[in-house]
């Protein structure tokens, strides 16, 4: 029987067909069953090599990416954390019922940078000279006198210049504790406390600290989720 021949066959209408119905001829000048043993793996091979090669350079560059990427974010945190925000874990109850033991809060360290400190902020503030506690870094209370005005207590209530001091942020009834001795408070001072007057060390023991010391102002609680609130 003869074989199929690959020559073009005419079309009906006088046009020629572009390719034979199905028979390719790797070698134009090979006769068929004559074609060099392994081409086409060889071919198969070098292609494979070819897009194993492709892979490894995406792999690369993604390697590359993602390290690039993360030394940005690390750069950007620290500088977040440096400049702007902080996280503290709250150790002890000077500060409640406002902040309980174990809260964690968020501090914005750019805030006074831009406006003054303010009567009733609760600030996060590097340890005074006056401070005992040798072993803590930070602590927080809250602002109660500015500076040039006089401080004292009466009773429960703390005055401010002679007048009782007006302070919503207390439970009703907290007593004060140990009582405050009169005196003018120094320029670029505050006089702070803590919120659990008659467990707290605070400025009626260490004295007035100067902004230097303040760290920045609480403005969230962020856990336990369950107490998530804005300051």
């Amino acid at each position: 029987m003869d074989s199929e021949t690959s020559e073009p066959v005419p079309a009906p209408g006088g046009d020629e067909l572009t390719s034979p119905p199905s028979t390719a001829v790797a070698d134009p000048g090979a006769a068929p069953g004559d074609g060099a043993p392994g081409a086409g793996t060889a071919a198969a091979a070098g292609a494979g090599a070819a897009a194993e090669a492709a892979r490894k350079r995406r792999r690369g560059r993604w390697a590359v990416e993602w390290a690039i990427v993360l030394v940005v974010a690390l750069a950007v945190a620290l500088g977040v954390r440096a400049y702007v925000v902080q996280t503290f874990f709250i150790p002890s109850a000077s500060m409640e019922p406002t902040l309980l033991i174990g809260d964690r809060i968020i501090v914005d360290k750019l805030s006074y940078h831009l406006h003054d400190v303010h009567r009733g902020d609760i600030v996060v503030f590097g340890r005074p000279p006056g401070e005992a506690a040798l072993n803590i870094n930070d602590l927080v209370k809250r602002v109660i006198g500015l500076p040039g005005e006089t401080i004292s207590s009466q009773g429960d209530n703390v005055l401010i210049n002679g007048h009782v001091l007006k302070e919503p942020w207390l439970t009703k009834g907290t007593k004060l504790g140990p009582p405050i001795t009169p005196f003018v408070i120094p320029a670029n001072d505050y006089f702070v406390m803590g919120d659990n007057r008659s467990d707290s060390q605070d400025s009626r023991f260490f004295g007035p600290i100067p902004r230097s010391l303040i760290v920045g102002r609480v403005v969230m609680r962020i856990w336990p989720l369950s107490h998530i609130s804005f300051f």
